[in-house]
């Protein structure tokens, strides 16, 4: 048992948190829209106009200009993180102003973001090599620390401390955080009010308009954040893809019941899938399993459907999620 311990500390350091940090912070950013009472099914699209906007930001300053790698990547997350607000903004406007079905106007979105992004991209970024426009934004992007002395801790140094991703650090302090907006302070339950019943909430004072479009924001600001940080953590560049990520974090988000502490939970499950579909050629364990490659290439999103199926019938969605709001109905 301590062997496979062993041989799984350097995949799930290098590959596994990582995953699981980028899920965990779109999950975490749907859970404040639709803790507000808004569906946000374009977590897909904002991730990736939040890993387009950081790959823009990392290139101008290590190409364009020569600033160091660490404050690039710094200013690249932030960044993605406020592209991805700025880009939620549309949702929040047509879902709560207008009041559109939510479900048509994140799809539009999902549609538009890709689309916008790689055109911007062939627009203003030329291939170094090529000397020609492409879809691919390429930048050097991978910055790890170490922390001393926690570093030296047996095990957990490996996991945590030793090379890991600036985005490991920030994820786990966004759970923190979250967790606490949500269990006691006022803005989180003037969320969760306006999620279960608007009308009470707006008796009670409470601008309900506000309060969402707040939740779409803070979303939008996570899921970029997340988009941004899976292009730092993995791809060193933008390609116009998250990989179906975004929908992944939905599901984690139903699965672990709009709570915090159980998204976080079902995070560590699904990047655990993740680990066993990249990196099953390196570890011992499956090299006397002989099953082509899309078996495991399917293995996170097949066991996405068996999870929200044996969570369905636990599910206990905001009651209002969804049900545009309307101050003159009661």
């Amino acid at each position: 048992m301590m062997e496979i311990l062993f041989e799984l500390i350097d995949p799930i350091s290098r590959f596994g948190i990582p995953v699981m940090i980028v899920l965990l912070l779109v999950a975490l950013g749907g859970l404040f829209s639709e803790r507000s009472g808004v569906v946000n099914i374009a977590l897909e699209g904002i991730m990736v106009m939040g890993a387009f906007v950081a790959a823009m930001v990392i290139y101008f300053m290590t190409v364009s200009n020569d600033y160091p790698l660490q404050l690039a990547v710094f200013f690249g997350l932030l960044g993605g993180a406020l592209a991805g607000s700025v880009f939620a903004i549309a949702h929040a406007f047509a879902s709560v102003t207008m009041n559109s079905n939510q479900i048509i106007s994140a799809t539009a979105l999902n549609i538009f973001a890709p689309a916008v992004a790689v055109f911007v991209a062939r627009t203003f970024y030329v291939d170094p090599d090529t000397q020609r426009a492409t879809n691919e934004i390429n930048v050097t992007a991978s910055y790890r620390l170490s922390v001393p002395i926690l570093e030296d801790i047996p095990i957990l140094g490996d996991f945590l401390f030793s090379g890991a991703y600036l985005s490991t650090f920030i994820g786990l302090g966004v759970l923190i955080i979250v967790s606490i907006i949500f269990a006691k302070t006022r803005l989180g339950l003037r969320m969760k009010s306006c999620g279960e019943n608007p009308h009470a909430a707006e008796s009670l004072g409470i601008n309900v308009y506000k309060v969402r479009y707040i939740g779409v924001m803070v979303s939008g600001l996570l899921a970029g954040l997340g988009g941004a940080t899976y292009m730092v953590s993995f791809h060193n560049g933008f390609n116009g893809q998250v990989h179906g990520l975004g929908f992944l974090a939905l599901a984690i988000l139903i699965s672990g019941q709009w709570k915090p502490t159980r998204v976080f939970v079902f995070a560590i499950i699904f990047a655990f899938f993740y680990i066993i579909q990249s990196q099953r050629d390196s570890l011992a364990i499956f090299q006397n399993v002989d099953l082509p490659r899309q078996v495991y290439q399917m293995i996170p999103y097949v066991m996405t459907l068996v999870i929200l199926a044996m969570f369905s019938k636990e599910s206990q969605a905001p009651k209002a999620l969804g049900e545009p709001y309307d101050a003159g109905k009661r």
